[in-house]
């Protein structure tokens, strides 16, 4: 498919201007995130209308916890990435240069239909960043959308302006992976840097309506040091608010670093701690089973709003406008009057044909 976001040089390539990396291409050559291509003298997204694969998760899988609780959402990527972290959790897909993965062919129709008949309330572009397919997630987005099904983008922010406020114009919530706080290890093992990322969390927040959420893996002796954790969250608080859900996620040994040892708890226990005692409201340890740090509180009263083993809910004490049934102050996000009760399946999805 013939796409934007690219210019012609003097050179005789053409610029992708899709992501900070600006790749310069000439005929038959691919970006850094193989999917997009120069092709007969134009760019083309390699993979529109090809999938890894569907599945139906729990929101909170992907991790959004003041999204539409308990609901379920279906989840599904392409191949491909523009960055190259050595530690990616996902790099068979991500990593990925066979377009023959691409198992299923689903146009944003059938996409839209298989959400509402799964009983989805949300698709989530994941698994590889969405932003490298744009073109199709936003026809996606808008085929759901036509259906009342809203759009979830699970990425690493790594994206220009200008097609940043295209593509989320049409998504309704994200959950950005920041994925440390230092210029060296986004060089280093992402093959990137970090402002562009820090600029694009300030433009959804202070600027959009779509609903954000923040990740970061904590990788040891990586990015997990109580100093740079310290200002990370100094950072949030200054620049984002005290609103933002920020989590945690454990590492385990995955792609070229396989010689670290997966996260302790304790690490993600005390990153957690950091991130209170500088003002972030709700902060969160994944991909462990934590009720206290996986359950949401009252940001006033310190009252338990919604209880979470794992992924699925327990105790719900928020009234149906979002407030804390205890002190009324406002749990901020996007919550339904009651918790959705998927809990934590994973239902494996074909297109139908």
């Amino acid at each position: 498919m013939n796409v934007g976001y690219w210019h012609r040089l003097d050179n005789g390539r053409i610029q992708c201007d899709l992501c900070p990396r600006h790749c310069q291409l000439s005929e038959g050559q691919k970006g850094v995130c193989f999917v997009r291509s120069r092709a007969n003298d134009t760019m083309v997204l390699d993979t529109y209308g090809r999938s890894s694969g569907f599945c139906v998760d729990p929101v909170e899988k992907k991790p959004l916890h003041h999204f539409l609780p308990g609901t379920p959402i279906l989840s599904f990527g392409t191949a491909g990435c523009n960055l190259t972290c050595k530690f990616c959790q996902n790099w068979d897909i991500s990593k990925s240069t066979q377009m023959d993965r691409l198992a299923d062919r689903a146009s944003p129709e059938e996409i839209a239909r298989m959400a509402r008949a799964s009983g989805s309330v949300s698709v989530a572009y994941t698994y590889n960043d969405p932003v490298i397919f744009l073109e199709y997630a936003v026809d996606v987005a808008a085929a759901c959308h036509e259906k009342g099904i809203r759009s979830v983008a699970v990425t690493a922010g790594y994206i220009d302006r200008k097609p940043a406020e295209f593509f989320f114009r049409h998504m309704d919530a994200a959950n950005v992976d920041l994925k440390s706080f230092s210029e060296t290890f986004y060089h280093r093992l992402c093959g990137g840097h970090l402002q562009p990322v820090l600029d694009l969390l300030q433009y959804l927040v202070h600027e959009t309506r779509v609903w954000v959420e923040l990740t970061t893996l904590l990788i040891p002796g990586a990015n997990d040091s109580s100093e740079e954790l310290d200002a990370m969250t100094q950072w949030i608080v200054q620049h984002l608010g005290t609103g933002v859900p920020l989590h945690f996620s454990a590492f385990h040994p995955d792609w070229n670093m396989r010689h670290l040892p997966p996260t302790p708890l304790a690490t993600l226990t005390r990153a957690c701690d950091i991130a209170r005692n500088n003002g972030i409201h709700h902060v969160y340890a994944g991909n462990v089973r934590d009720r206290r740090w996986g359950s949401t509180y009252c940001h006033e009263c310190d009252q338990l709003l919604i209880e979470r083993s794992g992924y699925t809910l327990g105790a719900w004490n928020l009234d149906p406008l979002g407030r804390c049934r205890f002190c009324q102050t406002r749990c901020p996000g996007v919550f339904d009057a009651k918790p959705g009760t998927w809990g934590a399946r994973r239902l494996p999805m074909t297109v139908p044909r």
